[in-house]
């Protein structure tokens, strides 16, 4: 089977960002290290005319590189780029650009040394290859390690979506452990007891359901409320406060109203006041 090229190596941005740095790059390396003696190419120059005429070749230089990669982007639309394809268009590049730089040498034979035709293709090609696959050796390396970050950072959120799902789920096992129901905690209401039994009010599909289990309120507010936004506000209660809809003080005491059709309003009593205020504060921020 053949190898495929990432699509991140073709993609609009990266091939912007690789023509400009690979641009940049080649006007460092040619002006500051003058590779190959290229300097004595132009011996009777000054610094600036070398400086002139090398970035001239390199900057119209990189017209090839603009086209080149406007043909990629073109082709890529609809296919996928195997890597014998890359291979390819890359030395197509470093052809073309010897050869740019080869005719452009032609054009102005009196302010070089006399060198032979062959002579000039053979050196613009060790050059061309150079300015060109060192950054993209380079940029294929970062785009690759941007890329894997991205993936990590997009699997480590699904993972953590995923985490904050099973989260939202409260478990209700019975008095032996068992588990008997878990119940989405957006749609978990208020929970109720009489003696060793439990009720669970909740929503189902906008419906008012309730589940009865046998194990003590005691049981659940020690083990479900701390990490939830449930709360003991009664004897005979723990309620959802991410359900309650208003918190109201009459005559008869303080009740709590919850956002669902037809459920009862639940009583907060003066022993658990406090600790529903408190938590209240918490999941209203």
């Amino acid at each position: 089977m053949q190898s495929k090229i990432p699509p991140y190596m073709y993609q609009k941005s990266n091939v912007i960002q690789l023509i400009l740095l690979t641009a940049a790059f080649a006007l460092l390396f040619i002006n500051i290290f003058q590779p190959f003696n290229s300097r004595n190419w132009y011996p009777n120059i000054s610094e600036f005319k070398y400086f002139f005429f090398s970035s001239l070749i390199i900057l119209t230089g990189m017209l090839v590189l603009v086209v080149s990669r406007l043909i990629m982007l073109r082709y890529t639309r609809n296919s996928e780029l195997y890597v014998w394809q890359f291979a390819l268009h890359v030395f197509g590049e470093i052809v073309f650009t010897s050869l740019f730089y080869t005719i452009f040498s032609l054009y102005f034979p009196h302010i070089g040394a006399e060198r032979e035709l062959l002579e000039i293709f053979v050196q613009s090609s060790k050059n061309t290859a150079w300015v060109l696959l060192l950054p993209y050796s380079i940029l294929w390396l970062l785009f690759s390690w941007r890329e894997k970050n991205r993936l990590l950072e997009k699997i480590t959120k699904t993972e953590a979506e995923h985490v904050n799902v099973r989260r939202n789920l409260i478990a209700f096992p019975d008095e032996k452990g068992e588990l008997k129901i878990s119940i989405d905690q957006e749609n978990l209401l208020y929970v109720d007891s009489s003696d060793n039994y439990a009720t669970i009010h909740y929503l189902n599909k906008s419906k008012l359901s309730h589940y009865l289990l046998r194990n003590s309120l005691k049981w659940i507010e020690e083990n479900l409320t701390n990490e939830t936004s449930l709360v003991r506000c009664h004897r005979s209660f723990i309620v959802n406060l991410d359900k309650v809809k208003v918190l109201r003080k009459t005559k008869d005491g303080i009740f709590l109203e919850m956002d669902a059709l037809n459920a009862p309003d639940i009583p907060v009593s003066k022993t658990y006041y406090q600790r529903v205020m408190d938590k209240f504060s918490k999941y209203s921020v």
